[in-house]
């Protein structure tokens, strides 16, 4: 050991800075670093740099992907949105005309109803003032018979002549109607 540490002692003493390597180390040392860089520059640097922009450009085409696909999304909506309330406005209208057809119907029924009930109610009068009329000629019938027969009775003699008779009957009958009308209003 002792030797070993003559011997650096004695290479130390023969340079002059024993921290610098020799020139030619230097010069070797930078030649090799100059091929070194020059081959990462021609063949890893385009790799990286081509593996750098393709991710920047993927990324990047995933920022606009999202956009759009974000404006496509906001676009549907308001799409939606715009039909959901014409659909809102559609509904309310078809409601309304609905209800408007349903009054007309309602109204029509009514008008029906009435114009039926109008007809009935006029068919009802016509038949009783027929009816009338006819109870009326009846009892006048009945009554002038009646009348002859009483007056007959009454004066003695025969009212067989058709025309004394029918003279008879149509003046009592005047008479009566004469009575009966102001009692009547």
């Amino acid at each position: 050991m002792v030797q070993l540490y003559s011997t650096a002692v004695m290479a130390a003493e023969k340079s002059n800075n024993p921290i610098l390597p020799d020139v030619w180390e230097i010069g070797v040392g930078l030649v090799a670093f100059l091929i070194l860089l020059f081959i990462v520059q021609k063949t890893v640097a385009p790799k990286f740099e081509a593996l750098y922009a393709q991710r920047t450009e993927a990324i990047e085409g995933g920022i606009e992907k999202a956009k759009a696909a974000q404006e496509e999304a906001k676009a549907a909506l308001e799409q939606y949105r715009a039909q959901l309330a014409e659909a809102r406005t559609e509904a309310a209208k078809i409601r309304d005309d609905a209800r408007a057809e349903g009054q007309a119907i309602v109204d029509e029924m009514r008008a029906n109803a009435q114009a039926e009930s109008d007809r009935i109610i006029a068919a009802g009068q016509s038949q009783l003032a027929t009816q009338k009329a006819q109870i009326v000629a009846e009892l006048r019938a009945d009554l002038g018979r009646l009348s002859v027969d009483l007056a007959s009775k009454v004066v003695g003699e025969s009212l067989e002549d058709e025309t004394r008779k029918r003279g008879t009957v149509d003046r009592f009958l005047n008479e009566l109607d004469a009575v009966s009308a102001p009692a009547g209003k």
